[in-house]
């Protein structure tokens, strides 16, 4: 059985510092939102930005990262940035004990953490790819994403529920927390790595921060994997805030059928993760991220009909489920395709590039989107977000091309 193969004790670790902080991330879900709100007194536009510009910003503060990330041994740097964002979040709850916590200072914090997300993802990526043979990697993947889904289904209502008894900043010091013991984690992987060497001239080169971005486009089928999946992200994030203004104050939901309602259907994203290895074997890669991609953009458009009370959940919680089921499935399979078209001298970098653009695209989608709904309506909004990702299929890659010469074993 896939679930229960083993890849190894430095594996095991890093598996288990992923899923620390993947907990951690889970329980912490939304709570510099909060924060916001009920310490701070701010505003819905206050609450707005600091989701949007912290992404963006931190997206582009990450842009130097992957050239100093790609030419570095990976497992330091993913310790680093591990111990910036424990760093980073232990700022504010002891901002908060003395009085002294600020929308600047959360805005600042998240725009680090945003930023050390993408680095330690990029080291993460590479670092996984030189441990593991090619045929282990989607097992591998397949792990991470199913540890991201389970984290999303426990996570946010424990992490309600804590700040309901001990008070607004208690999730922040427990994600804090998984990140200090993530990077234990790492830590104790131990074995040697040895330092990536770059041909030509020592030294930072203004191309370096560009090549990211020219592998992927070099490559016919992983660009429009790329542009396919930044614009189908980009337009699901996009509506979730209007989501929670339609659901919750339009539609009246109650904020725990709010969160059972995004909640359960992770569960899909469980068993998607689990079943991607077994598809792949039986229909083929290719064919199942060719499948399951255009399927996840068939369902958004059904929350733009969402009417109040249990009909209503049910058809929130069946068009989230159909969603992240296929999320499950394609996810780990285009990570893993991505790892291995990818030279070994060139993940970090790519990674990081694709990282960023993800999430610029996310926080430019989130503002014109939220104009969208201030002109027209919640639901027109929706709607139109739907009858858009109905048409990203067509980005997808009819036939898989061979791969350029740059890139990694397939």
């Amino acid at each position: 059985m896939t679930g229960r193969r083993s890849l190894g004790r430095r594996f095991g670790w890093l598996w288990a510092a992923y899923a620390v902080s993947s907990y951690g991330t889970g329980f912490g879900f939304g709570a510099f939102s909060l924060i916001a709100v009920l310490v701070l007194h701010s505003g819905p536009a206050e609450v707005s930005a600091l989701s949007a510009v912290g992404l963006a910003v931190g997206a582009v503060v990450a842009i130097p990262l992957g050239p100093w990330v790609e030419f570095r041994r990976k497992r330091p740097v993913m310790v680093a940035m591990e111990l910036t964002r424990f760093a980073a979040l232990m700022s504010v709850p002891a901002a908060f004990a003395l009085g002294l916590l600020s929308f600047a200072q959360l805005l600042v914090v998240s725009v680090v953490v945003a930023a050390a997300k993408i680095a330690f993802g990029a080291a993460g990526g590479a670092y996984l790819k030189a441990l593991l043979p090619p045929e282990d990697l989607l097992v591998a993947n397949s792990r991470f994403e199913a540890t991201t889904w389970s984290a999303i289904v426990v996570g946010p209502p424990l992490g309600g529920a804590a700040i309901g008894v001990f008070g607004p900043v208690t999730t922040v010091i427990a994600d804090a927390v998984s990140y200090l013991l993530s990077a234990l984690g790492i830590h104790a992987i131990g074995g040697s790595e040895p330092r990536p060497t770059r041909a030509g001239a020592p030294g930072p080169r203004a191309g370096d921060l560009l090549e990211g971005w020219r592998g992927i486009l070099a490559h016919p089928t992983l660009r429009r994997f790329f542009f396919n999946t930044i614009l189908v992200n980009g337009l699901i994030m996009a509506t979730e805030p209007l989501l929670a203004v339609l659901l919750l104050g339009r539609l009246g939901f109650a904020p725990w059928q709010y969160g059972l309602a995004f909640a359960v259907p992770c569960v899909g994203g469980l068993i998607g993760a689990r079943l991607a290895h077994r598809l792949v074997a039986r229909f083929g890669r290719h064919e199942v991220m060719l499948t399951v991609g255009a399927l996840r953009a068939c369902w958004p458009i059904g929350l733009a009909f969402v009417q109040p009370g249990v009909p209503g959940i049910v058809l929130v919680i069946a068009v989230q489920l159909g969603l992240v089921t296929c999320c499950g499935v394609f996810n780990p399979v285009l990570a893993t395709y991505r790892l291995a078209h990818t030279d070994t001298g060139r993940v970090a970098r790519t990674l990081s590039a694709w990282s960023i653009s993800a999430g610029v695209a996310i926080a430019a989608l989130t503002a014109i989107w939220g104009l969208l709904a201030a002109v027209t309506s919640l639901r027109t909004a929706i709607a139109l977000a739907g009858v858009l990702l109905l048409a990203t299929p067509f980005l997808l890659p009819r036939r898989e091309h061979a791969r350029s010469g740059h890139g990694g074993p397939g």
